[in-house]
């Protein structure tokens, strides 16, 4: 009980961290399971049963603000699904694609600190460019089939370093973007849900709560440039998570 105790509690830290800049924390997840040594065929499915509830929590809170652009959706899944499952059945060294993916976050991150300050709040509509969309959708689906990931780690920083969208506007696209992958990751998969512990319940109610606190904070409360610190902070999370863990 102690250990399912301290998982919600990290997963809860998670989840409020993550749906602040619109994702839904399965890197998190799967890092902090990682470090308490979690059976990995236990990890993907919880993980991804945690995403899915973050993430439409996340969708429903930002698509009630008005930041949720679903013309703007459609092209990212359209090249990211099979993309995705195309990265789900190549079987590269982890050892080689890892902390490559993993530097690319860091990178990443380390832009988005750089220009936070710079960004005025501007939360006007999306200008998604058709074709670049769904190649930057497959981009993301075949990485993020290779990693085991909704996504969203990689889709946010290319449409905020692209300028296709304001800040909010990005995170309510790549909400729903999780929410679809996840969904299809788990329904892909079904044999694995056998493998979801016992206190999954537990997590779904903690990651929950973190998900309401953190889309209201990212929807409402927190100033634009603060977004993208805290996006940046997600990005290096999941960059060591990748380089360290695998």
């Amino acid at each position: 009980m102690n250990e399912v105790a301290l998982l919600a509690i990290a997963f809860f830290a998670g989840a409020t961290l993550y749906a602040s800049v619109g994702h839904g924390g399965a890197s998190s997840y799967l890092a902090i399971m990682a470090l308490v040594g979690v059976a990995p065929m236990t990890m993907r499915p919880t993980a991804l049963a945690l995403n899915i509830v973050v993430a439409s929590l996340v969708t429903l809170r930002f698509h009630r603000a008005g930041y949720v652009h679903w013309q703007a959706f459609a092209p990212f899944v359209l090249g990211s699904i099979p993309a995705a499952f195309v990265g789900g059945a190549l079987v590269l060294p982890s050892a080689v694609y890892k902390p490559i993916v993993g530097a690319i976050l860091l990178v990443a991150a380390a832009q988005l600190f750089r220009t936070a300050a710079k960004v005025r709040r501007n939360d006007g509509p999306a200008t998604i460019p058709f074709l670049p969309a769904v190649a930057a959708g497959a981009a993301v689906g075949l990485l993020s089939g290779l990693t085991g990931t909704g996504g969203g780690i990689f889709l946010t920083p290319l449409i905020l370093l692209a300028g296709w969208a304001p800040t909010r506007g990005a995170a309510g696209i790549s909400a729903v973007f999780i929410l679809a992958n996840s969904a299809a990751g788990l329904l892909g998969n079904v044999a694995s849900v056998q493998f979801l512990p016992d206190a999954l319940p537990i997590w779904l109610v903690a990651v929950a709560a973190g998900g309401l606190l953190g889309a209201e904070l990212g929807a409402r409360r927190l100033p634009t440039p603060m977004m993208r610190r805290a996006l940046a902070l997600v990005l290096v999370i999941a960059g060591l998570k990748l380089i360290l863990l695998g």
